[in-house]
């Protein structure tokens, strides 16, 4: 599997250079390496992946895509993500993001370009959102007609999805679709009530 990293529109990544140095911009973020960054390695954005929304209902051929994502990074060390989105004027900084998805999203791509000796390509790798389970996934899109395209779930991943497995999307969204809407349980059988004699009074039956 060969990956065809995408490139982002220059104002998706001219929104995130400029929110790296607003003080607006970094008021809400904790990391340290932002906030008084080191100038000998000043923060980075890096791995840019279209951010596509997967919603109930919707296929994912048809999940649009509602902005950029970017891998903020200091030396070799990831920080931080930034997102943007998609607006009628074109591409704004919308937040920076912390926590354990900064190296899931590095991991996985990491998996992905091992992969990439044993599996057909060309894939575009892309990430998907999915706030009904407030999840996320490295999408691969297949870019070869015919292709299958794959997902890999992030780390943490909703419970009875392996994070970090390379799933065929077509089995992946089957689990996505049985996490948010579980199977019902058959309603309890109501038994017939038996009625035995009673032993108090002759000819009347009591329930049991």
């Amino acid at each position: 599997m060969t990956l065809q990293l995408p490139q982002p529109p220059d104002g998706a990544l001219r929104s995130v250079l400029t929110a790296l140095v607003s003080p607006t911009a970094l008021r809400h973020v904790t990391t340290p390496a932002l906030r008084t960054p080191d100038t000998a390695h000043p923060p980075v954005p890096q791995h840019p992946l279209a951010v596509h929304l997967l919603r109930p209902g919707v296929a994912l051929a048809a999940a649009p895509r509602t902005g950029w994502r970017f891998l903020i990074s200091c030396g070799d060390e990831v920080v931080a993500a930034a997102e943007t989105q998609e607006t009628a004027d074109g591409h704004a900084f919308s937040h920076f993001a912390e926590g354990p998805y900064l190296v899931a999203t590095l991991r996985a791509l990491q998996q992905a370009r091992r992969a990439a000796a044993g599996s057909a390509g060309p894939y575009e790798p892309r990430l998907l959102s999915v706030p009904s389970l407030y999840t996320a996934a490295l999408w691969l899109h297949a870019l070869r007609p015919g292709g299958t395209d794959l997902l890999i779930p992030l780390a943490p991943a909703p419970l009875g999805i392996a994070a970090h497995r390379v799933y065929p999307a077509g089995e992946l969204l089957r689990l996505f679709r049985r996490a948010v809407s579980p199977p019902r349980r058959a309603p309890p059988v109501c038994r017939p009530q038996t009625r035995t004699p009673s032993p108090s009074r002759g000819g009347e039956v009591a329930p049991v």
